[in-house]
């Protein structure tokens, strides 16, 4: 009998390759479009009025990027029989962005800027999950 250093971790386990990669690959896109639209944003707040068009455009890629990463976080968690944080976790920044996108639009900023750090928190932290996790 041999006793293992490490406990197991119940409901948090792999799932398979076939749609961990893409789970990966769509949320180290969406943190890299995350990551643009903080630099684009800073570069419009100094006065390079310009980047608010490529901030918005960025914003749809980064929209659609977390899409994929909610699709790919489903079919982990119901086929693929994996876990279901990363669907939960998806479906929360979806919630989170979509008021994001709202309140930029309607140029709230004083939800708008504290909203988005938060939101880059959150998908630094799942970005970082999803790769450690589903190893």
């Amino acid at each position: 009998m041999s006793v293992s250093p490490v406990p197991p971790q119940a409901g948090l386990g792999r799932g398979p390759d076939w749609i961990t990669w893409p789970l990966r690959s769509a949320a180290v896109l969406h943190l890299f479009g995350v990551l643009t639209q903080a630099v684009l944003a800073g570069l419009f707040v100094t006065g390079d009025v310009d980047m608010l068009a490529w901030h918005r455009t960025n914003g749809g890629f980064t929209h659609v990027m977390l899409y994929l990463q909610l699709v790919a976080s489903i079919l982990l968690w119901r086929p693929a029989r994996g876990p279901a944080w990363p669907a939960l976790a998806a479906a929360g920044l979806v919630a989170a962005e979509t008021l994001q996108v709202m309140a930029g639009q309607e140029r709230v900023l004083a939800v708008h800027f504290p909203l988005g750090m938060a939101v880059f928190g959150a998908t630094t932290m799942l970005t970082v999950l999803v790769w450690q996790v589903t190893r």
